[in-house]
């Protein structure tokens, strides 16, 4: 695979795509559309603010990777456009309605878990379950399109990117670790237990002791 998108670049194909299957209507996109997708506040992360000049550079760029039609004479005067990224008679990749889902709100949302890409993605496609999910991460691993990043510290699942803006090095990848002052040795910690538990056995003496001094004095 020798696509290496920008991030502007990455936002603008999976804005296309978004579009593409949520509002078939509307699609293909004029500039202004095209802007107004990608500064979008809902499912975008992070939110861009770029202005019609730098969606513009980026889709001229996408179109010199062939990545991207102008369909300017198809529209009347006003130009728009339509990615050839995928499942057209051109396109690098053929992927599946769940693939493509996938892909899509990696573009859109960067790295996610696979419970996050099951929510986020329920406009693009449908999945039964998260395992469902995983094994279409799985497939596109095995072609090097996404990679499972190292799991960070206090989260129940890995999350995945997509390798469409370059390989992601997993030596560079940084895992949150608790801090120092959190982390307290086995034996510490035993002692520490022990000290509550002693003082919670005084505490319950001290009541029992209040409460037959009240019985006594009824």
């Amino acid at each position: 695979m020798n696509i290496e998108f920008s991030n502007i670049e990455a936002r603008v194909i999976g804005c296309l795509m978004e579009k593409e299957i949520t509002t078939p209507d509307l699609y293909p996109l004029t500039l202004n559309s095209l802007t107004n997708a990608c500064n979008q506040k809902s499912n975008r992360d992070p939110v861009m603010s770029l202005s019609e000049a730098q969606v513009l550079d980026a889709v001229d760029a996408l179109i010199k990777k062939r990545l991207i039609n102008d369909e300017s004479g198809l529209h009347g005067r006003v130009t728009k456009y339509r990615h050839r990224f995928c499942n057209t008679e051109f396109g690098n990749f053929q992927f599946t309605e769940q693939e493509k889902g996938v892909v899509c709100c990696m573009l859109l949302r960067g790295a996610q878990t696979p419970g996050e890409l099951r929510t986020r993605s329920n406009r693009l496609c449908q999945f039964i379950d998260v395992k469902e999910v995983e094994a279409v991460l799985d497939k596109l691993a095995q072609d090097s399109l996404v990679v499972k990043l190292p799991r960070e510290a206090g989260k129940r699942e890995s999350r995945y990117m997509h390798q469409f803006s370059g390989q992601v090095d997993l030596s560079e990848v940084s895992i949150p670790i608790a801090p120092v002052s959190e982390i307290v040795p086995r034996e510490d910690r035993i002692e520490q237990l022990e000290k509550e538990l002693s003082a919670l056995k005084n505490e319950v003496f001290e009541l029992r002791r209040l409460i037959e001094q009240t019985r006594t004095e009824d």
